[in-house]
This record gives structure tokens, C-alpha cells and sequence, in this order.
């Protein structure tokens, strides 16, 4: 395929669908950039939320397939009981490993995948939800020149993963869920840098 599309990279828990389409209904219709998210979800609920998030925010919203390439323009969402990485070719990767994550799939383990991959830097955000999955994995990113977003306390249901990434100082910006979108845009839809 042509070049791997600039990546967002977004994680979201407890309160996290409402969060999630907030976002992507403000998005333009066909970003030029790929959206890939983790949200902890019991397992069989992950199809539910991909069609409610495409029906809410006439967006694609995939759930994400072990082996494909991110594509501009879709946002894909990790499925239930197994880690969703991105390897150095912009592709989706699924494992089981590590086994000894709290959670799994775990926001942690994509964000540091995009560090280890040496992802183009882009966005990244940390959204509501319980336990601190995320937090550190955003340092990660933004000590390797992601533009880190965490929303803040009045706008989430729990502020547990944001505030955690709040604490460590791994977020640039702490923003209410209205202006997150517009943040990931401006960061998104910048010039490329030319080293890449």
C-alpha cells in the first residue's frame, strides 16, 4: 500500500462510548489520518459498541483485524481478550502476550507498541474510565514526541486513566471532552515533517 496514514491513538474506559463518539462526530468525514482505540469492555460487547459508535457518528468504525493496515479515515477498535498493537508497517497486530496485563486488551500495551514501532508521532489521548491502564504508556508516548491528551475531571465519568496520566505529567494537554477533537485535529492535520 502507499505510505501508513499519521496515527491517533486513543484509550477510554468507564464512560468511555459517549466519550468516543463525542470525538468522532466531530472528526471530518474522512480524516486523513487513522484512528485505532482500546476501550476495556467485557468480552461480546466490543461488536455492539463498533455499530452504536457507526450509527451515533456516521463514521467507519471497524473492530480491529489482526494483520491489516490502519487506513486513513476508519477508526479501529480493539476487540476483546487480546492486545491490539501497531508493528513498524502500520499494521494491526493481535496477542495474547502479556499475559500478566490487568487488562486485555490493554491501552498500555498499544501506546508503547507505537513507541517501539517508531509510529510517525501524532495524537494520542487518555479518555474517562476507572484504574490507571494508559497513564504510563502516554508518558512513553510523549517523552517520543506524541502531542498527549488527557481529558479532564469535570467532563469524565471517572477520572482514573486521565488523572493517573495527569499525575505522572504524561499529558501536554488536559482538556474537557469538547475540545479534544479539535486538539486531535490540530495536531493530526498539521504539515508532515519531511524526515519521515
Amino acid at each position: 500500500g502507499g505510505p501508513t496514514p499519521r496515527i491517533v491513538a486513543i484509550g477510554a474506559s468507564t464512560g468511555g462510548p459517549a466519550a468516543l463518539a463525542t470525538i468522532l462526530a466531530a472528526m471530518p468525514k474522512n480524516p486523513p489520518f487513522a484512528i485505532v482505540a482500546v476501550h476495556h469492555l467485557d468480552a461480546g460487547f466490543v461488536p455492539g459498541l463498533v455499530s452504536w459508535l457507526s450509527r451515533e457518528t456516521g463514521r467507519r468504525v471497524e473492530i480491529a483485524a489482526h494483520g491489516n493496515p490502519l487506513q486513513a479515515g476508519v477508526c479501529s477498535i480493539a476487540g476483546s481478550d487480546a492486545h491490539l498493537l501497531v508493528d513498524p508497517r502500520g499494521r494491526l497486530v493481535q496477542r495474547a502476550e502479556p499475559a500478566d496485563a490487568i487488562h486485555r486488551p490493554s491501552v498500555d500495551v498499544l501506546f508503547r507498541s507505537l513507541v517501539s514501532s517508531r509510529i510517525e508521532p501524532c495524537a494520542a489521548a487518555l479518555l474517562t474510565g476507572m484504574g490507571r491502564d494508559g497513564a504510563e504508556g502516554l508518558l512513553e508516548l510523549r517523552n517520543a514526541g506524541w502531542h498527549t491528551i488527557a481529558q479532564d475531571r469535570s467532563t469524565s465519568v471517572v477520572w482514573g486513566m486521565p488523572g493517573a496520566a495527569d499525575r505522572l505529567g504524561a499529558a501536554a494537554a488536559v482538556l474537557p471532552l469538547p475540545l479534544i477533537a479539535g486538539e486531535i485535529l490540530r495536531i493530526a492535520e498539521s504539515p508532515r515533517r519531511s524526515n519521515t
